[in-house]
């Protein structure tokens, strides 16, 4: 665990035994300890061990913060409020109506994942609907000592949150601000199935920006200082890769081919910027194939819109 600023401390959680994969955060003060974005059960034991370093344990954590609901960010929730029933989970409306009832994400996940969802994640624990906090963006609240407002912020998923913590100036952004590994600036799109929304997307960076952070915390992976910067080069990468699907989608017809020229795009883009080393840790972490599935599905659903709204 490494202290980030004042009673802000980042746990790295070894996704599938990667460093810089996924990361939670651990907020305390004023007797109270809040995790944002306590990832998969299939890294529990590694999130035990962080917060043994800190001589803590899952059942002295009284809140979680979830930015959104997908396997890697909230997966475990369920499964430590199982084993600490204090545990308050505070996620956006339409999210916890799927923590409560994890069936639909469920199906949705294994028609991604396949076989290899059990493996990847763990288990998916439903959590009991008292201890959901329900959000919609716009609330302010105390808890671990400070204040913390929460914007939301769509684009990559409709249940999606900001937290802005007051006392640090830190944003926890979630996806929204896309993965980056630390030491280099390039910033890569995060863009899965099924709500991809460019356009609103839009709106929720520069929502980001507007409220000025000092540090944006982002879940794959840390913290970075160089906000505007950032920022912009999340906003230029999302609309790069969406043009590139776009065009892929207009030029080949087998869907195959689709999928293995958007890869190698993707690929030449990481290799052509990065040493070798960071090259793997971003296709790791961008997932070029699941981004793929999230852009032609926008596009797709762009299409029919516009051919309904044409005159017969």
């Amino acid at each position: 665990m490494v202290q980030i600023a004042s009673n802000t401390s980042i746990i790295d959680l070894h996704f599938r035994g990667f460093r810089g994969a996924i990361a939670s955060c651990l907020l305390e003060g004023a007797d109270e300890l809040a995790l944002v974005d306590c990832g998969p059960a299939s890294c529990l034991p590694k999130l035990r061990e962080g917060l043994a370093e800190r001589g803590l344990a899952v059942g002295d954590l009284t809140a979680l913060l979830l930015t959104h609901i997908h396997f890697d960010h909230a997966g475990a929730a369920g499964s430590l409020v199982r084993e600490n029933p204090r545990l308050r989970v505070y996620v956006h409306g339409i999210g916890a109506t799927h923590m409560a009832d994890p069936t639909k994400l469920l199906k949705s996940a294994k028609r991604l994942y396949g076989d290899a969802l059990q493996q990847m994640f763990g288990e998916f624990v439903a959590v009991p609907k008292d201890n959901l906090v329900a959000l919609d963006g716009g609330e302010k609240f105390r808890l671990a000592g400070r204040e913390i407002e929460v914007a939301y912020t769509p684009g990559h998923a409709v249940h999606h949150v900001t937290y802005f913590d007051q006392a640090t100036g830190i944003a926890f952004t979630g996806d929204t601000t896309g993965m980056r590994v630390s030491g280099h600036e390039l910033v890569a799109p995060v863009t899965p199935p099924p709500d991809i929304d460019l356009d609103i997307w839009d709106e929720s960076l520069a929502e980001i920006a507007r409220r000025k952070p000092s540090s944006l915390f982002i879940t794959h992976f840390g913290p970075f200082d160089d906000v505007g910067g950032h920022l912009d080069r999340a906003r230029e990468g999302l609309h790069r890769w969406a043009e590139r699907a776009k065009g892929i989608l207009a030029s080949q017809s087998d869907e195959s081919a689709r999928i293995a020229e958007f890869n190698a795009a993707a690929e030449k883009e990481f290799r052509d910027q990065l040493p070798a080393l960071a090259a793997g840790r971003y296709l790791i972490g961008a997932n070029p194939m699941l981004s793929w599935y999230g852009l032609a599905r926008f596009w797709s659903k762009r299409a029919e819109i516009q051919n309904t709204s044409q005159p017969q």
